[in-house]
C-alpha cells in the first residue's frame, strides 16, 4: 500500500471515529440515568487507531447503579434524617454510675478532672465520677478531640474559646462555658491542636 493510500485510510478512520463520538454525545444527553452512556477521558496511546481527538466516550452498563430521587418539597425530611443519622454515629462513651450503665455523647464533656482515685466528667448539665485514673482517660479521650493541658485536667478542644498567655510562661485557657483552667508549661504544647491554622504570629503556644 501506497504513503498516499495509508494517508486516505487515516482519514477515513478518523471520520468514522469522529462520527461515534459525536452520536455518544447525543446518546448522553438524551438517556435517563440507569442506563446511561459514561464518559471517560482516555489517552490516544491506549487505543491503537491514530486520531488527534483528546476524549473518548465508551458505552457502559450502569443499570445496577442505584437511582435515587429526592424530590424538592421532601429535601428537608430527608435532611433531617440524615442529622438525626449522624447524631447516631457520633462518638458516645459509656460508663457506670449508680448501678446503671450511662451512655453520653463526647462533644457534650466539656472537661475531665481528676478526684482522687476518681475522674469529674465535667458534663454540660451534670458531673459525673468515674472511677478511672485521668492518664488512662487521657489516652482514650485523645483521639476524640480531648488534650491535657495540666496534671489534673483534660479539656474538649471543641469546647474552648480563649486562650490567654500568662508572664510565667503559662496559659489561661476559657471555655464557651465562662470556666477557666490553668495550663502548665508541661502541657503546654497540647495547645497546638486546638486549631488547625494559627496566623497573625511565627510561634504560637511555645
Amino acid at each position: 500500500m501506497s504513503a498516499r493510500e495509508i494517508q486516505v485510510q487515516k482519514a477515513i478512520a478518523h471520520q468514522m471515529f469522529v462520527q461515534q463520538v459525536a452520536h455518544a454525545s447525543a446518546d448522553v444527553l438524551a438517556s435517563p440515568l440507569r442506563g446511561a452512556t459514561i464518559c471517560s477521558t482516555k489517552s490516544r496511546r491506549d487505543y491503537t487507531l491514530e486520531s488527534t481527538a483528546d476524549e473518548f466516550c465508551e458505552a457502559a452498563d450502569t443499570s445496577l447503579l442505584p437511582v435515587i430521587g429526592v424530590d424538592a418539597a421532601n429535601l428537608m425530611p430527608v435532611l433531617r434524617q440524615l442529622e438525626v443519622i449522624a447524631r447516631r454515629q457520633a462518638p458516645r462513651i459509656a460508663f457506670k454510675a449508680k448501678g446503671s450503665i450511662l451512655l453520653l455523647d463526647l462533644a457534650d464533656i466539656l472537661a475531665v478532672q481528676a478526684e482522687g482515685n476518681y475522674v469529674s466528667l465535667r458534663h454540660q448539665r451534670n458531673p459525673y465520677l468515674v472511677h478511672e485514673s485521668l492518664s488512662s482517660m487521657a489516652e482514650k479521650l485523645k483521639p476524640y478531640g480531648f488534650i491535657r493541658i495540666h496534671r489534673s485536667v483534660i479539656v474538649n478542644i471543641s469546647a474552648v474559646e480563649e486562650i490567654q498567655p500568662l508572664p510565667t510562661g503559662e496559659y489561661r485557657l476559657r471555655l464557651k462555658t465562662g470556666k477557666e483552667y490553668l495550663v502548665t508549661r508541661k502541657y503546654k504544647h497540647n495547645l497546638r491542636d486546638l486549631a488547625q491554622l494559627w496566623v497573625g504570629s511565627e510561634r504560637l503556644c511555645g
